[in-house]
């Protein structure tokens, strides 16, 4: 297992549509599953896709479990013991329409979030290491881990997805801009 660089925003492996997995039970695709758990584990995401560490391939890993909030100081917080979930040559079926907006980062774009709007519920398919098929339905922050990480399996950043890029900001001012929205605003306020 190794430790991998993380390709960021403009190199070209991140905007390829990455190729499908022959053979899950391969020997490289363990150990490119191995590398990318490390990889993840140690930039502390909560998941990874293999072009993000220059691998052009359709396989992606992820720790989502159902919700996900953030606390005041503008962390994600989630359950660091959800199951890991090793996803090979997924597949995604939409199940609503109505969408949500989440706020995102990504190891790929790093120092920045922004607001993305995703929709509330899916299934996902696809296989693990041994070749067994699987099969869940997600929703939440679940879901959008999920299509985060096979956004870049087509050559998509979550800016590509975003609505209002007043909604990207600087990770290091996101708990300002948190605090902002929070206060009472002048108009609103009783004046003294």
């Amino acid at each position: 297992m190794a430790i991998r660089k993380i390709a960021r925003m403009g190199h070209p492996v991140l905007r390829q549509i990455a190729q499908p997995v022959a053979d899950p039970t391969a020997p490289e695709i363990r150990a490119l599953v191995e590398d990318m758990v490390e990889t993840m584990i140690d930039a502390d995401g909560a998941g990874l896709a293999a072009p993000q560490i220059y691998e052009s391939k359709r396989v992606v890993v992820f720790q989502a479990p159902p919700d996900a909030a953030v606390n005041t100081d503008g962390e994600e917080g989630y359950d660091a013991t959800a199951p890991l979930t090793v996803l090979i040559n997924p597949e995604i079926a939409i199940h609503t329409e109505t969408m949500e907006d989440g706020w995102e980062g990504c190891l790929s774009v790093p120092g920045l979030r922004g607001v993305v709007p995703r929709p509330l519920q899916l299934s996902y398919s696809g296989f693990d290491l041994k070749g067994q098929r699987l099969e869940r339905r997600a929703s939440g922050f679940h879901a959008r881990v999920v299509l985060h990480e096979c956004d870049h399996l087509d050559g998509v950043l979550y800016p590509q997805r975003m609505t209002d890029l007043s909604k990207l900001v600087f990770e290091s001012e996101f708990k300002h801009l948190l605090a902002a929205q929070s206060e009472p605003s002048a108009e609103t306020s009783p004046k003294g």
